[in-house]
């Protein structure tokens, strides 16, 4: 989840938002978005994918990569 929540967060301070700005503006809670950021790793995945279609992207399922 970590490459998640840093493309996440990157892109949001990118763009200026705070976490709560960005909440309002992807359709999710702030708690979410902060629980996200930080890599808490039981976040809803349509959450995920709702807040990652704010910047044009989804997450699907896959094989694992080795890191």
């Amino acid at each position: 989840m970590s490459k998640i929540s840093s493309f996440v967060k990157e892109n949001r301070k990118a763009q200026g938002l705070t976490q709560e700005q960005f909440a309002a503006k992807a359709g999710v809670g702030l708690r979410f978005v902060r629980d996200l950021e930080q890599g808490k790793e039981t976040v809803r995945m349509d959450k995920v994918n709702k807040v990652l279609a704010y910047f044009g992207y989804e997450c699907v399922p896959g094989k694992k990569v080795q890191e």
